[in-house]
């Protein structure tokens, strides 16, 4: 029986946060604790990269830190968006966390249905004449540039943010039980790993957010037991609540 969640993320500052419909709806206590940090790039270091956001017409986003650690970059270095920058998303949720940094319109925002990236190139690939930029995390490998590559657009990938370790505290290690943990990172599957180089999945049920975590978790030999985003839940929760109401008949 699911009873304890650990989700890798902070703390949700909403209280219509879907993880409390979901912990009264279902009985279970969703406790939340990342495994690390992300830090956004100085910029005197995204300078030494030596790439002029004014360069590009297009925007990759995979994710709402991507936009966060993008727009504060842009805020520090006093770079004035066009109004006519193209956004395109690997799915509707973060496309529509846009809206916290500029007007959201829906000829210039553009998204993928199942939040894999694969998803998304057939439709950077309409927009051939557009010049690509990609914020990345310092951790991530070639496959993204592979596939534009592959589709002959324009683009180029800069780091603009790092992820650093949020070690357990040794009384969190003594008293880690939890029957369901959800991940969002590949990150995350290691910082568990190192924390815990005894740990055993056993009856743990595993989630994972996003290809390259779901991935992750069954390159080290763990279960993937709840997988999202995918056509039916584009959110983690929207999975979650599925997996729990099925879990429960």
């Amino acid at each position: 029986m699911i009873k304890k969640i650990l989700v890798s993320q902070p703390q949700p500052t909403s209280e219509k946060s879907p993880y409390y419909d979901i912990e009264s709806e279902y009985g279970v206590k969703c406790h939340f604790r990342p495994f690390f940090k992300v830090e956004g790039l100085s910029a005197k270091e995204f300078r030494q990269q030596k790439i002029n956001i004014n360069d590009y017409t297009a925007i990759v986003f995979t994710s709402r830190h991507a936009i966060d650690h993008f727009f504060s970059l842009a805020k520090e270095m006093r770079i004035t968006i066009p109004e006519d920058m193209k956004y395109f998303c690997v799915i509707e949720t973060i496309a529509l966390y846009i809206q916290k940094y500029v007007q959201y319109r829906k000829r210039k925002v553009f998204f993928g249905t199942t939040g894999k990236i694969d998803d998304l190139v057939p439709l950077m690939a309409k927009y051939k004449s557009e010049r690509y930029l990609v914020p990345m995390s310092s951790v991530h490998n070639d496959d993204l540039k592979n596939l534009l590559d592959s589709k002959n657009l324009k683009h180029t990938e800069c780091v603009m943010y790092r992820t650093v370790s949020n070690d357990l505290t040794e009384e969190e290690v003594r008293t880690f039980d939890y029957d369901m943990i959800v991940f969002f990172s590949p990150t995350g599957i290691k910082a568990l790993q190192k924390n815990l180089p005894n740990f055993e999945q056993g009856n743990i049920r595993f989630g994972g957010y996003g290809p390259a975590t779901c991935k992750a978790i069954l390159d080290q030999g763990f279960r993937l037991d709840l997988e999202a985003p995918s056509k039916e839940h584009p959110s983690i929760t929207s999975a979650l609540k599925d997996y729990l109401k099925s879990h429960k008949k």
